[in-house]
Parts: structure tokens; C-alpha cells; sequence
């Protein structure tokens, strides 16, 4: 650091020659200047540089994915990419994850139990509550803040589900987005699931529109691969001695299952057996394969007593469905499994690119899954998985409708709970169930040729997803410190699996207990035996003092299968003690088992004060649905305010939501429409005025609810106004639930991905005239004076 050291004042002669000499106007002499450099004083603005034979990680996460359904474990969906991984590299045949996707991918991130980083569930469902508050804590810094520290750089790719939904917008902060936990790129999507064909995408800190569309060949599987071989050039060629940790995470398998045509064609008639024969021919191959041992037994597909369990999470028997039943359920299982081989075959493109740049031998590879198999498709299936976070029931007359076009753009759709019991075999239930392995026991493969020198092994040990960091950490040479930025961590949850590499198949884990809690389910292992509560997630049942509690042996009895707690009474004792031990220890209490649609809509702290009336303005991002103005199971109202300048003007004034829930005002065939999509059912509810000329108009709908329905649905009158005229009415029924699960925010002067009305196409831009402001009310009040509320509107703002 140059340092001035003397002033000196002479007649114009320097008085060092070796001195830096400068002139400044009014000002006559030389400053003399002590050019040492000081490392204590530079060091600390260096970034650290990694070891040169450091290594990179790449974690490739897959959602909803039991044990049973992928090649390299026995399963009938073809993944070439994972098997040419596993036959270098080693298979885990007992590695559990939290039973849901944001928990899980929290412990991924940080290495503690999911609770102790706020995610008890997924960020929808925080209720405010430490270990529910769907934010992680400063006390659980993140594996990608060690590592960037430390000199990897660090990327994220695909689904996030780790911002709570009132962050996931345009003028929220952004303290708990990929960007501030570490990441320094990001590609991909916030909330825990998407539309494959027309996704919501956040690049870096912001909101962006998908490069083109499913017309030109867009997935988003193949765009994540892409974008992740463009990060990892971008980086070598600038910083090519710098290793990297990658986190890519596509959304398969999670619903909607979307894929292109031929690698659907791929499993035509491979499931026609139902998924009862499924199980019996899976469970052989995983004791061909060592997967289980050869004296597993399978557990019964509804094996919850009748009081206990949550009906919409039965399975149908294969023998009891009807012909058309078996085709198109056949078919769900059919566009499933090529929605996960066409994924696998965008990974290989990635690991192909890391050997032609001879990245690969060099690379630690975990090809993994974030919990079972999913059942929230209902016993029937669905072609709109919304209806199941709206608790609206599928029909078999309305879902056939869609069976040539299944997984295509025109659904979005999900297999029925058979199919999430057949790919979570040998286990009991599925994802949601923490307290048996349905719903926690995953695929995962580790490849690293430079590092492992076992190829094509299995490893048995008990492990959990809470492990990778550790592992990570000790293979990187690094500690998760005690304080971060001045803030004392949460210890690591997890123990390293690095012994495992070396390790015989068969020999002991190093891992000693782990506790499960998701939506009221709970469990706890400890040295090969497990307690596990008997309790369905999302009842709302509670009395949870009154569960009772089953006992497995799982080092002899993999599926637990057989029920020891009246052999072993004291047993399970001890685990109960254990269990509510670990929960207050990680901030696992209370225990909630609250329905979907109570966790969904539940009111939880926000950045802006509740408020009566919104205000939108035309060309603003998609406002998402956890902070868009709520019009759910009340009345409301929108009013316009537009001058149409042209008589051919069209286009959308205002619309939230997608094909499969939603409503949209817009201009057709010079007349305003309100459309209102419910769940994706037609017909949609379409409202029509009288031609209209060029002018200034208010625009406006009402709708009163008048009761509610069977499911919870609104059931009311709908108003379209022209002014103050009443233009067109009549009755409608409107959602209990959300429109999505994320994305397909609001908008107006356009529709931003998937069009809400099959009446018009995305974007569908307001042209010919000017849109000056919408505005949403829930006031209770009706209509009086149309121009004296959309003034008071304005007014208002």
C-alpha cells in the first residue's frame, strides 16, 4: 500500500532523486512517496484460492423419486446417464432424505435438520413458528458460502423452493435468494414447482422470460442443461485453475409431468400390468441387484388403519378400475418415466461436456432425489395437479378428455397415488410420510473416478441428505466454522460419508440417529431401529398424544414390514423419549398437520400492510400469487381504467393465473371478455359485452359470493361492467385454493407464460389504446358509482 511518508516544500529542485515527484497547480514541491507494500494490509481484500487438485461438485437433485422407479436401482425408467454413474462410482441403497422438497433441499444447503433451518415444510406452509418460518436462519450458514470463501465458484441451477412466497417478487428483499446464500449465478426457478413448457424464470436477482418456445423445442430441462454447460465455459476461460460447486436441480419429476413425445412413445404399454405387479416385479430386481435383501417383504398399499388415515392419499386396487381407468393411469406412469429419461439425457449432455473438457475424472458427483415418490395426484390421477392444493376431486370422464395430449403443453398433470406407492416400493406410503421409508428412502449414486477406487459398488449404510455437507466439507479439506460473519453456528446434523468410499458394502454406518417430522407424520432411527407414529400428513386431525406408535427393526427388516412394538414395549419408550428429544433440540415443536388448502392460505407476515384495494400498472413483472391481491373464497372487484384509441384494439387488460386456473379480462372481436377458469375445467365462465367503440372507458367485474360449495369453492354472481352498465351476468364459482402453486403471477396489458382462456394466445399485448391503471378491491361494499371508484382508486394511490 503506497503510503505518504514526507511533504517537503524547496525552491524547485527535488530533494530525492529516488522519489515519486508530483505538480500540482498552487502548490510547489514534491511529495515523497514510501512505495512498501504491506501484506498484512492487502491480504485480506484477496479471495482464497483453492487447493490446485481441488475438486468440483455437482449435485444433481431430482424431485419425487422413490427407490424403485429409476434403472440403476431395478426400476422400470431408463436412466442411461445415472447408470454409467453408478457402474463407475457407488449406489446407497439406505440414504433418506426429510420426506418434502424444501426441507430436504435445506439440509442440502446447510448441512443441519431441516427444522433447524425453518423449513418444517415448504415455504408455502410456514406459520410463523422458528422451525417453520421458511426462512433459513443466519445460525445455518450455507455449504456455498464455505466454498465460495474458499475459492470455488459457485452456481445454481433449476428449482429452488427455499424463499418464502412473500420474497418471491419483483420488489421484495432478497435476502434469502440464491444470490445472498452464497450462489454467484442463478438460473432457474424460486417457487416448488413449474410449468416444464412455459416455466417462471429468475436469473441471477431477477425475474426473466424463457429464450423461446415449446414450438421451437423448449424444455426446461434442456435449457437448464444448457445454461449449465454456459456457465462452466464462461468460467474456465476466464478462471480456468478454479474448481466449482454446481447445484442443478430440474424440476422432474415433480408434477406437472411434461415431456417431449418420443421419449413418451418409449414407455408405451411398459405399465399396462398396474402398479400392484409393478411392485412384485420391481421388488425381485432390487434383490437381483442387492438394492434389498433377498428376504425383504412388501407392505400393503393402503397400510394405514382406517381411523388414521387421509383418504385422499388411498390406493384404488388395479382390479377395481374400470378399463378406461387402467389406459389412462397406464399412460400417467407412461409420461412419467420419459419425463425422467429425457432429464437423465440433459444431464448427460452436461457430463459429456465435462469430459470433452476433462473436468469429469475430477468432478464429485451426488445423482440424487429429494424424497418418495409423490402422491399428490389423488387415487384418480389428475391432468391438473392444482386441484389437489385446491382439495377438489378429479373425474375419469374429465381426465380422458386429455389422454392423447398428456404431458404436453395442454396439461399438467400428475399419476395417481398407485403409481407413487409402486415407485416407493418396498416401503410403506410416499412423499409427506416422514415416519416410514415410502417417503424418505432415495436413489443416490456418488461418481468421482479421481477419488473413489471402487467402481460399481453398493454401499449400505444408513445415511441421510443432511451427510452431503459434511462430506462435501471433508473431502474439500474445509470445516463449517463456529461463528460466520460474526454469528455462532448451528452445529452440523449430519456426519461425513467420505469413510463410505473406502468402506466394504456391508460395514457399519457411522451415523447413529436421525428423527423425521413433516406435516404431523413423525419418526425416529437410531442404530438400525425405528419408532414411527401412526398419523397421515395434512388431516388436521392433531391428538397427536394420542398416536400410536409402531416399532421397526430396519437392520434386518429393510421395508419395515413387521411391527415389534408389543415385543419390544420398552424399545419404543426409549425412541419416543429420543424423538421429543430431538425435536426440541431442533426446533421441531409444535407439530402441525393442518389440510393443504389451510397451510396454503393461511395469513403470515408481509412487507406490505393488508390492505382492501391493489393498484397494477401495465407493463410492470408478473406479480406472484403470495403477494398479488387475494381474491380467494370472498367477493371482489376489478376495475379498469382504459382508453381504447383504435377500433381494432385488443389484447389483455389484466390476468393472473394459467390454463389450469385463473381469470383474465381482455378485448376480443372489439368486445371485453371476463373469463374465469376454474381449475382448468371447461367450460371456462366467459362474460361478453355488446361491441365497443374507440373512447374512455372503465372497465369492471363483481363478483358476489353467495356460499360455498362442497370443496370449499366459491359459489356467487358475476358482473361484467361498461361504466356504469351492467353488460353481461351470471353465476360463477371461483377457487378456494391458489391458481398455482408458483408462478403465473399477475399481469397487466399482457398474459406472461401459459394463456389463462384458451380464447387467446400468450402474450396477448393490449394494443390500440392505453391502459392507465387496474385495480383489485375485496371490499364488501357493491357497486354504487363505477367512476367515483376508480377515481377513489386512483386517488388512493
Amino acid at each position: 500500500m503506497a503510503v505518504i511518508s514526507s511533504c517537503k516544500q524547496n525552491a524547485g529542485t527535488s530533494t530525492a532523486a529516488s522519489a515519486e515527484q508530483t505538480s500540482t497547480p498552487g502548490f510547489k514541491g514534491t511529495m515523497e512517496l514510501d512505495v512498501r507494500d504491506s501484506k498484512a494490509d492487502w491480504e485480506p481484500f484477496i479471495p482464497k484460492k483453492a487447493p490446485d487438485s481441488a475438486p468440483n461438485f455437482l449435485v444433481i437433485l431430482y424431485d419425487d423419486t422413490g427407490l424403485a422407479a429409476w434403472s440403476p436401482y431395478g426400476g422400470r425408467i431408463n436412466m442411461p446417464t445415472m447408470d454409467a454413474l453408478a457402474a463407475g462410482g457407488l449406489t446407497y441403497t439406505q440414504w433418506h432424505t426429510v420426506a418434502l422438497c424444501s426441507p430436504t433441499r435445506s439440509t442440502l444447503l446447510t448441512g443441519r435438520n431441516h427444522t433447524l433451518n425453518g423449513m418444517a415444510a415448504i415455504t408455502e406452509g410456514s406459520n410463523g413458528f422458528p422451525g417453520s418460518s421458511g426462512r433459513i436462519p443466519l445460525e445455518s450458514t450455507t455449504l456455498a458460502n464455505i466454498l465460495k470463501d474458499n475459492g470455488w465458484s459457485t452456481f445454481w441451477l433449476g428449482k429452488n423452493h427455499n424463499v418464502p412466497e412473500q420474497d418471491v417478487s419483483s420488489g421484495a428483499g432478497r435476502t434469502q435468494w440464491p444470490l445472498a446464500q452464497g450462489f454467484e449465478r442463478f438460473y432457474g426457478f424460486i417457487g416448488g414447482e413449474t410449468n416444464q413448457w412455459f416455466p417462471d424464470l429468475t436469473e441471477d436477482n431477477r425475474f426473466t422470460e424463457q429464450p423461446y418456445g415449446p414450438d421451437k423445442g423448449y424444455h426446461l430441462s434442456k435449457d437448464l442443461a444448457d445454461q449449465a454447460i454456459s456457465m462452466i465455459r464462461n468460467q474456465k476461460s476466464a478462471n480456468p485453475s478454479k474448481p466449482w460447486y454446481m447445484s442443478f436441480n430440474p424440476g422432474a419429476n415433480h408434477a406437472p409431468h411434461h415431456a417431449p413425445a418420443d421419449y413418451i412413445a418409449k414407455y408405451k404399454g411398459k405399465f399396462d400390468d398396474g402398479y400392484e405387479a409393478y411392485r412384485e416385479w420391481v421388488l425381485g430386481r432390487m434383490k437381483e441387484k442387492g438394492i434389498v435383501p433377498k428376504d425383504t417383504r412388501l407392505t400393503p398399499i393402503n397400510p394405514l388403519p382406517n381411523d388414521v388415515a387421509n383418504h385422499a392419499d388411498d390406493v384404488r386396487p388395479w382390479n377395481t378400475l374400470s378399463d378406461q381407468e387402467k389406459k389412462l393411469f397406464a399412460h400417467m406412469a407412461e409420461v412419467y418415466a420419459g419425463f425422467s429419461e429425457y432429464t437423465d439425457a440433459q444431464v448427460g449432455r452436461l457430463l459429456d461436456y465435462l469430459k470433452q473438457t476433462d473436468q469429469f475424472d475430477n468432478t464429485v458427483i451426488f445423482y440424487c432425489a429429494d424424497n418418495g415418490a409423490s402422491g399428490e395426484g389423488s387415487p384418480s390421477g389428475s391432468v391438473n395437479e392444482n386441484k389437489f392444493f385446491n382439495g377438489y376431486p378429479d373425474a375419469i370422464e374429465e381426465n380422458m378428455k386429455y389422454f392423447n395430449v398428456l404431458g404436453s403443453p395442454e396439461t399438467y398433470n400428475h399419476y395417481p397415488t398407485g403409481w407413487a406407492v409402486a415407485f416407493s416400493t418396498p416401503f410403506q406410503m410416499f412423499k409427506r410420510y416422514a415416519q416410514f421409508a415410502g417417503g424418505t428412502a432415495d436413489p443416490l449414486v456418488i461418481s468421482w473416478p479421481r477419488g473413489i477406487k471402487s467402481k460399481g459398488e453398493i454401499r449400505n449404510q444408513y445415511h441421510h441428505s443432511v451427510d452431503i455437507v459434511p462430506t462435501i466439507l471433508e473431502i474439500a479439506g474445509l470445516q463449517m466454522p463456529e461463528v460466520y460473519h460474526g454469528v455462532k453456528q448451528y452445529p452440523l446434523s449430519g456426519v461425513s460419508m467420505f469413510y463410505t468410499f473406502d468402506a466394504k458394502p456391508d460395514d457399519s454406518t457411522r451415523k447413529h440417529v436421525q428423527f423425521y417430522a413433516m406435516l404431523g407424520t413423525r419418526g425416529i432411527w437410531k442404530e438400525g431401529w425405528k419408532a414411527a407414529a401412526l398419523h397421515a400428513p395434512l388431516t388436521g386431525k392433531g391428538h397427536f398424544d394420542q398416536d400410536k406408535w409402531e416399532l421397526y427393526h430396519v437392520a434386518v427388516d429393510r421395508s419395515e414390514s413387521e411391527n415389534l412394538a408389543d415385543k419390544y414395549p420398552e424399545k419404543v419408550k426409549e425412541l419416543q423419549a429420543l424423538w421429543l428429544e430431538e425435536a426440541k433440540k431442533n426446533n421441531a415443536l409444535p407439530i402441525d398437520d393442518r389440510t393443504a388448502v389451510e397451510l396454503l392460505t393461511i395469513e403470515r407476515p408481509a412487507e406490505e400492510k393488508p390492505r382492501d384495494r391493489y393498484l397494477y400498472y401495465p407493463g410492470t413483472a408478473p406479480v406472484p400469487e403470495g403477494v398479488a391481491a387475494n381474491v380467494r373464497g370472498q367477493s371482489y372487484k376489478i376495475l379498469a381504467n382504459v382508453e381504447l384509441s383504435s377500433p381494432n384494439a385488443s389484447g389483455v387488460i389484466f390476468a393472473h393465473g394459467s390454463r389450469f386456473g385463473g381469470h383474465s379480462l381482455f378485448i376480443k372481436d372489439h368486445k371485453l371478455y371476463y373469463v374465469y377458469n376454474f381449475l382448468g375445467i371447461k367450460p371456462e365462465y366467459v362474460f361478453i359485452s355488446k361491441p365497443l367503440k374507440p373512447g374512455k372507458y372503465t372497465f369492471g367485474i363483481e363478483f358476489t359470493k353467495d356460499s360455498t360449495g362442497k370443496y370449499g369453492e366459491s359459489i356467487g354472481t358475476l358482473k361484467l361492467y361498461v361504466n356504469d352498465q351492467v353488460v353481461a351476468q351470471g353465476p360463477m364459482k371461483t377457487q378456494s385454493g391458489k391458481f398455482t402453486l408458483s408462478g403465473d403471477g399477475l399481469c397487466v396489458g399482457y398474459d406472461s407464460g401459459d394463456a389463462v382462456s384458451s380464447l387467446y394466445k400468450t402474450p396477448g399485448t393490449f394494443t390500440g389504446g392505453k391502459i392507465q391503471v387496474v385495480g383489485v378491491t375485496v371490499e364488501k361494499a357493491g357497486y354504487k358509482d363505477l367512476e367515483a371508484e376508480a377515481r377513489r382508486a386512483l386517488m388512493a394511490n
